[in-house]
């Protein structure tokens, strides 16, 4: 399947636009088939942030990781560190693309976000609809509620 699903850019040697067979194609350390059994109540399958960002080359320099949903125009922007051995990219569900009603084209998702131990980590930081990933020197582009009010705001639009 040729059709672009992921760019990856910023910090990197070599930026990327992936497509799922690209995705696929990942070496199965970095597969994780059935996220359902790392997560109950997740479905897909899933790479890990790893794996996916070995394609590209982080520079040094790199220390954040911006998550960009054009969908729904949704930024959050995280601390590296914290997520990259912890990160998944789930990109497909029943062996095709994941589709956009389950979050696709590829959905990033930290299992026990909780343990990054880092106020800049947060439900919110479980991306739907992620079409750009891009690393950074420094906090990019986060659009992510900040307070109570907001953030129980938009778990509400989303149920609708």
């Amino acid at each position: 399947m040729s059709q672009v699903l992921l760019t990856i850019d910023g910090e990197v040697e070599t930026p990327r636009q992936l497509t799922f067979d690209d995705l696929a194609a990942i070496p199965a350390e970095h597969q994780v088939p059935d996220v359902s059994r790392l997560v109950p109540g997740r479905q897909g399958d899933a790479v890990t942030l790893r794996g996916l960002l070995a394609l590209v080359g982080p520079r040094s320099t790199a220390r954040y990781l911006g998550l960009h949903a054009a969908a729904d125009n949704f930024h959050a922007s995280i601390p590296l560190d914290a997520v990259l051995d912890r990160g998944l990219v789930i990109y497909r569900l029943a062996g095709q693309p994941l589709p956009a009603g389950r979050g696709g084209p590829v959905r990033f998702f930290i299992p026990d976000f909780a343990a990054c131990h880092t106020d800049e980590i947060d439900e919110c930081a479980n991306v739907k609809f992620v079409d750009r990933i891009e690393l950074t020197t420094t906090k990019g582009i986060d659009n992510r509620p900040h307070d109570g009010d907001s953030h129980a705001a938009l778990h509400a639009s989303q149920r609708g």
